[in-house]
């Protein structure tokens, strides 16, 4: 059995009824990394650095993914709570609620450009065909057919991974092959990239693309049964998916110079029907966009049905399409990896230290209004991690990964001074009920 409705289990434990196969799960997660925002992010990569500090840059990202992944997955397996819940522990019920819209709002930005992608590639398949291709009819149709999906649930998430993720694979290794023999390998980067970065912001933009999934890990990750499994599904996911298709995407990039896949699967004469199957990715991550930002407002407005959510987040998702944020593609990503990467860590903290031995429900019990010690930490290590991008005052060169050291060790420090009584333990709880 599996969950069957986006809201499901938002604030309490999964039972153990409920869980679903690991290797299923790293499929979906795998699925994450495998579409046209991945191809155009390795593309960009690969044209503003070259060939082997592209690949480099992902490796060391896939391995950040990784290693944040199998924290976030650990953890949730533990205590059988989504991301949600977990953020309300750290941040209080209040403070979380400030939090759970940041990430709700960061999802539909996704979605937007998510459903971009699926816009644009139909629009190309429609007047390769000689028909009409209308952006804004197309992104609404794909954005109806990605909230149908949400309210179907994980179960829906999970098939369709089994059959996109190695369809798609081959597209982009076909679209790859066939680049290279026509045009060769070329390594270097282009004399003039479409967006000039340094290794450091490229880690990052790859961070960013996938630090939203690490961080929400949990909505997906607390229905697998046992904690070596989730360990498992991350090693199967990131760092085989992401690399993979960077490579995909660096080589015909850098051959052809051309970033967007739409373009070259035309180019290439690969035909257009393979344009309607890169639309089927979206269709998984999107899904799972909505179905984590209605679990996200469901827990900071209890009384307010799921289904409300997804259908506001398939609105703003395509308003934010239709308003052109995918003429901000890197930066949205980069953006996310500045301020998504220091939530993860407070909470994780908090998780393996101060509700380590403390039952998932009862943990969830009396929580404060507000914590304001994470809380300022999260915005001191967003001003760390910005002034790294923006100014150069970078820590490791990486602004993702400034923003987590700052945050972890800043909250460290916060949870080493006087504060409140630590939360009520196992036996505590269970002398007390």
């Amino acid at each position: 059995m599996t969950i069957q409705s986006s809201d499901e289990y938002a604030n309490s434990p999964v039972p153990g009824h409920a869980m679903i196969a690991s290797w299923r799960v790293a499929l979906i997660v795998a699925s994450f990394s495998i579409g046209a925002p991945d191809f155009m992010n390795g593309a960009k990569n690969a044209l503003a650095l070259g060939l082997p500090s592209a690949l480099l840059a992902a490796l060391l990202a896939a391995l950040l993914l990784c290693i944040g992944s199998c924290f976030t997955a650990d953890l949730s397996v533990r205590t059988r709570l989504s991301t949600y819940p977990l953020v309300q522990r750290s941040f209080g019920l209040y403070g979380a609620g400030v939090i759970n819209i940041v990430i709700a709002l960061i999802h539909y930005g996704a979605f937007g450009v998510n459903v971009s992608f699926v816009g644009e590639a139909l629009v190309v398949a429609a007047e390769e065909n000689g028909l009409p291709g209308n952006f804004t009819l197309f992104v609404i149709l794909a954005s109806v057919l990605m909230a149908s999906a949400t309210w179907i649930g994980i179960r829906a998430l999970e098939r369709l991974a089994l059959v996109i993720v190695p369809l798609i694979a081959a597209v982009f290794l076909a679209v790859a092959v066939i680049a290279v023999q026509r045009h060769g390998i070329v390594v270097e980067a282009a004399a003039n990239p479409p967006v000039p970065m340094r290794f450091g912001i490229a880690v990052s933009a790859v961070v960013g693309a996938y630090m939203l999934a690490v961080a929400t890990m949990p909505d997906l990750t607390r229905f697998i049964r046992t904690r070596r499994g989730a360990l498992v599904a991350m090693a199967l996911s990131f760092p085989i998916a992401t690399p993979l298709m960077m490579l995909a995407a660096a080589l015909p990039a850098l051959a052809t110079g051309e970033t967007s896949v739409n373009k070259l699967i035309v180019a290439l004469g690969l035909g257009t029907p393979l344009l309607f199957v890169l639309a089927l990715p979206m269709l998984t991550v999107n899904a799972l966009n909505l179905y984590s930002s209605t679990l996200s407002l469901s827990t900071t407005f209890p009384r307010v049905p799921g289904r409300i959510f997804t259908v506001v987040g398939a609105i703003v998702g395509t308003a934010f399409a239709l308003m052109g944020i995918l003429d901000y593609f890197i930066p949205f990503l980069v953006f996310l990896s500045l301020i998504i990467p220091p939530i993860t860590a407070i909470y994780l903290i908090d998780g393996f230290t101060r509700f380590r031995d403390v039952d998932a429900a009862a943990s969830l019990r009396n929580m404060p209004a507000v914590r304001w010690g994470a809380l300022l930490v999260w915005l001191v290590s967003i001003v760390v991690a910005v002034l790294g991008e923006y100014q150069g005052l970078s820590l490791t060169t990486v602004p993702a990964l400034d923003a987590t050291i700052v945050a972890a060790l800043g909250y460290l420090a916060v949870l080493k001074a006087p504060k409140s009584p630590e939360p009520v333990a196992v036996e505590e709880a269970a002398a007390q009920g």
